[in-house]
């Protein structure tokens, strides 16, 4: 192909697209309509040279072509075979896929897409019967990635770019009735890629559905329904603009053959929000068309610097959605998008930002139908200019002017009827410039009854709503008592600080994360200027590929950044959401449905009172779709519980209730006495089942002193080779070697953590770490001497190179009820600062370090095991992400205490553990008990196996069971791409002491083994 051919002329062109349609607005219709998803004839070429002659022709033979599906996605569908079989890791039939977050995966030389430019071709036959005089045919492809060019029988119908939108061609001329050939040619970089640098895989093809529509005379061309609500009279405004004559019916609200275009007052509505998704059922009707349509009544607005919607200030609990199925990329059928949807409301999410693309427009009838506010954003991203300083930016290019406004006008024509969408975003980080700014001004021309909002221009000069990304809840804080720096024009300053805000990202949900959410949420609750925030994201955007060589050979695994073979790429940063690739909940998802729960209850005791503080948060709803329960424990085994009869709570109100003696009189029993009250759905509501739990709360009623000690002492035995204490063997050193039956790795200092990837990012704590050398301690046993009963060891743990380190004196004690306890008393040694100071370094002053964590670690016997344990669970939890967890008893398998995050890291931390046993197949079992409680996961892998990891399938079982015991972590941060743990939540070096008891045999009383999962 020479340099002046029509394709290399288009793929450098600043033009969105030539031939399309003036877009508009989509909705289910009576016309015939023609269906071409399924099986399509393809070929891929590796570069533009060498495209297929002639393949667009009617007569041409594609026999020898291979199949792939449309919707689907070239890449996604090479990864398996012809008969559907998985590949080998980092093999494709069609290319591989390409991650990268910020740099584009070519050089940046606009408007010049590489040479090397992938391109798919695409054939597909149907028949048409019939073709009627007078009418027109329309060729609608939804989204194709990223430039395509079209051709029917022969003919060039046009092309087009913006790869997450609908194109539109007329292919009347072109089309005859009976056998049709319809050609596609898709090139995977254009001009346009400069435009769509989005954080997410690289991928190509036609992976959204086509479809052929007839347009027979007076058929509707567009439609806009303005549908508002009055929440003061409760009155709705109906008017549904057309362009060509029609009338609009909605039977449930007595609306018959209601001209296009006319206002209509209707008495009483019932409006829609995202907390009651009320639809009203309508049709348009035209002399050549049906449109079925459904209308929610509501009316946004900003009064007084709030968001409102039908007059009532909104919080976003939201999350940001890109599309994603680890097996067929960003093609969704419509079950998983229903499943995502229904997963959402389960979890009281209730807002999402299509991040950074408009969705599927099925995605956006089932948040319509549901429940869900959305920010509609727009296929805008320049991200990879940042990185050079903005230099050629398109954002201030005027030359890109027509593609920005025609991305922006793609999109809110398609989207406009949806009363989800409450918002418009221009993009995405595209940096600043006037091409946005005509963006936001077309917008608000266009439909100046939603919001426009846009994150990348701080001093937000054409925006409604001021948004910013991981800002720190002290920095939110400022915002949200206007007190935020200034912008330099002052003009600009005054707007800015009149507008609301959101946090458009926030709490990077990234692996082992995101901590501190609770944080944000008090101060959103402390500020009405505060509207929320949506965490990233929603789904790590894992790949399915099988290992292929160790001992896990053929174990499916998900690939991320690197694993196929890219140039450049950022690793396992496209795996940050608050699910799995395979759309499991991670503890990240159970622990933001916790904190945003809309109604929050707090058990407190008051002038000898039992007292249940419940605040509303929902804007709309009261609480009467909610029942409340309530459960009285000891120790975690039941003793009572019941149903809370109490009147509904206004929405944004707040009520008390004395809890009445069937409560606060309990049953007689020893032990720790918990109280926990629910609030679950009263019925079926937004597709989540009556029964399921919106909120908990618990207190704690009694906590039992520790009881003496009716067992005797055991004076240490000196042996040949160590010491024995009762059922306890040590060697020379003091070391615990056997308990009983169980050989075991002797118990040694633990501070290290298989770093999380917050740990790892911009602003964690590993590299320091490293550093210190907390990965790799040599200990030292200092001594070792019999003190009365007691065998007393003295140890000191420090790094190569370090004089910094933990001293402890490791005190064990054994009962002739065949307890041996250990009280290990902790003191920090030597300097324990970060070398950061170092003026070899060129920073600042030294600091005193944190610590990963503080505790012990041990080995057991390999094999099939499981934990009982009386402590917080069900799933993991640490110190700054504890809120989903609650205090009972719980059972789990060794495999099922393990999160399965794409990267290995530290996982499964179970907290405020007081007792626990650890069983195995062969009967043997450890029990546990820690007076003052423990943190404690068990592993079949050390920390340092999961460090070195880079997938689930690198981890192999050792043979060994690792149980860790500690008293704190490090918080949990969202530091791979936002604020490190909270200070609050930092473990810095300090004294400390931890106990614990441990013993062999059978459970006693059977109370050990009662479990409430």
């Amino acid at each position: 192909m020479t340099p002046h051919t029509p394709t290399s002329r288009r793929l450098v062109s600043f033009s969105p697209g030539e031939g399309r349609l003036t877009p508009r607005a989509s909705a289910r219709s009576d016309v015939r309509t023609i269906d071409l998803d399924g099986g399509w004839r393809f070929r891929l070429s590796p570069s533009v040279r060498e495209m297929t002659e002639g393949f667009q022709e009617s007569g041409f033979d594609d026999s020898v072509w291979d199949h792939v599906r449309v919707p689907g996605m070239w890449q996604m569908e090479g990864l398996r075979d012809e008969n559907g079989d998985l590949l080998d890791a980092g093999r494709g039939r069609f290319g591989l896929p390409a991650y990268t977050n910020v740099v584009y995966p070519f050089p940046v030389d606009p408007p010049h897409p590489p040479e090397d430019n992938p391109t798919g071709e695409y054939r597909r036959e149907f028949v048409l019967d019939s073709v009627a005089p007078g009418a027109r045919w329309v060729l609608r492809f939804e989204g194709v990635d990223s430039h395509f060019t079209v051709w029917l029988n022969g003919t060039e119908l046009g092309w087009a770019t913006g790869s997450r939108l609908p194109a539109e061609f007329d292919a009347t001329e072109a089309l005859r009735a009976g056998r049709n050939v319809l050609a596609v040619r898709v090139h995977q970089f254009s001009a346009g890629s400069y435009l769509e640098d989005q954080d997410m895989w690289w991928l190509s093809g036609i992976f959204r559905s086509v479809h052929l529509i007839e347009r027979p005379a007076g058929a509707i061309g567009d439609h806009f329904v303005h549908a508002d609500f009055d929440h003061r009279t409760g009155e709705g405004l109906l008017v549904v603009e057309c362009d060509v004559p029609a009338v609009v019916d909605i039977p449930e609200l007595g609306i018959t053959d209601l001209p296009a275009g006319e206002p209509h007052r209707i008495a009483h509505v019932e409006p829609w929000t995202a907390e009651t998704p009320r639809l009203y059922a309508a049709t348009l009707r035209s002399e050549g068309e049906t449109l079925t349509l459904t209308v929610g009544f509501r009316t946004v607005r900003i009064v007084d610097g709030t968001i409102t919607v039908n007059g009532s200030p909104i919080r976003f609990r939201g999350v940001n959605r890109h599309e994603w199925h680890p097996e067929t990329g960003r093609t969704l059928d419509l079950e998983t998008m229903r499943a995502d949807v229904v997963l959402m409301k389960k979890h009281n999410i209730n807002a999402v930002r299509t991040s950074h693309y408009p969705p599927d427009s099925r995605f956006l009838d089932l948040c319509d139908e549901y429940g869900l506010w959305v920010i509609d954003e727009c296929d805008l991203e320049t991200h990879g200019f940042g990185p050079l300083g903005w230099k050629n930016n398109p954002s201030a290019d005027d030359r890109w002017r027509d593609a920005f406004l025609d991305r922006v006008q793609r999109m809110v024509e398609r989207d406009k009827n949806h009363p989800s969408v409450v918002m418009w975003s221009l993009g995405n980080e595209a940096g600043e410039g006037d091409n946005l700014r005509a963006m936001a001004e077309w917008t608000r021309r266009r439909d100046p009854d939603r919001l426009i909002h846009y994150e990348g221009d701080y001093d937000s000069p054409y925006v409604d709503v001021y948004s910013r990304m991981y800002a720190s809840p002290d920095e939110v804080a400022l915002i949200g008592m206007h007190a935020e720096p200034r912008t330099a024009d002052a003009g600009v300053d005054s707007h800015r600080r009149r507008l609301p805000f959101i946090l458009c990202e926030y709490a990077h949900a990234m692996g082992n994360g995101p901590g501190g959410l609770s944080e944000y949420e008090e101060v959103f609750d402390r500020y009405p200027r505060l509207h929320g925030g949506f965490v990233w994201e929603w789904i790590d955007h894992g790949i399915l590929q099988k290992t292929t060589e160790g001992p896990n050979a053929g174990r499916p695994f998900y690939a991320y950044g690197g694993d196929f073979g890219e140039v450049v790429h950022d690793g396992n940063f496209i795996a940050d959401g608050l699910v799995f690739p395979d759309r499991t909940p991670s503890p990240g998802l159970v622990e933001y449905k916790a904190v945003i729960a809309p109604v929050r209850m707090r058990l407190e005791h008051a002038s000898n009172r039992l007292i249940l503080r419940i605040r509303n948060g929902f804007d709309f709803l009261d609480t009467s779709v909610l029942a409340f329960d309530w459960r009285l424990e000891a120790d975690g085994v039941p003793l009572a519980d019941g149903v809370l009869d109490m009147p509904p709570v206004p929405a944004r109100a707040s009520h008390e209730v004395v809890l009445d003696e069937t409560v606060t009189t309990a049953p007689q029993a020893d032990g720790e006495q918990v109280l926990t009250v629910r609030a679950v759905l009263a019925k079926d509501y937004g597709g989540v089942p009556a029964g399921h739990e919106i909120a908990f709360t618990q207190l704690i009623l009694t906590t039992p002193e520790e009881p003496r000690r009716g067992s005797v002492a055991l004076r240490p035995q000196r042996t040949t080779g160590g010491w024995t204490l009762g059922e306890a063997t040590f060697n020379a050193l003091g070391a615990l070697v056997q308990l009983g039956d169980l050989a075991l790795v002797s118990p040694r200092l633990d501070l290290w953590r298989a770093p999380t990837d917050n740990d790892r990012g911009g602003n964690g704590q590993a590299r320091v770490w490293r550093e210190l050398g907390l990965h790799r301690l040599v200990h030292r046993t200092v001594g070792c001497a019999v003190d009365g009963e007691r065998l007393v060891v003295d140890t000191v743990s420090r790094a190569a190179g370090q004089d910094g380190g933990i001293q402890g004196r490791w005190t064990w004690t054994a009962y002739d009820s065949d307890a041996l306890e250990l009280k290990l008393d902790l003191t920090p040694v030597g300097q324990l600062d970060t070398g950061l100071g170092d003026p070899r370094h060129g920073a600042g002053p030294q600091r005193s370090a944190t610590l990963p964590k503080l505790g012990i670690r041990l080995g057991l016997p390999g094999g099939a095991a499981s934990l009982d344990w009386y402590g917080y669970g069900p799933g993991e939890s640490y110190r700054d992400s504890r809120w989903a967890a609650r205090l009972g008893r719980f059972h789990a398998t060794v495999e099922e205490l393990q999160t399965p995050y794409v990267r290995p890291q530290e996982n499964g931390n179970r907290s405020g553990v007081r007792e626990a046993e650890i069983r195995w197949a062969d009967g043997q079992v450890l029990h546990l008990s820690a007076p003052t409680s423990l943190d404690l996961s068990l592993r079949p892998w050390t920390a340092e196996a999961m460090d070195a990891a880079r997938h689930a399938g690198d981890l192999v079982l050792d043979g060994t069971l690792w149980l860790t015991l500690d008293l704190a972590h490090h918080g949990l941060g969202s530091a791979s791409c936002g604020p490190d743990a909270l200070p609050q939540h930092r473990l810095h070096p300090h004294s400390a002491t931890l106990t614990v008891r441990l013993r062999t045999g059978d459970a006693e009383g059977g109370r050990a083994s009662a479990v409430r999962n």
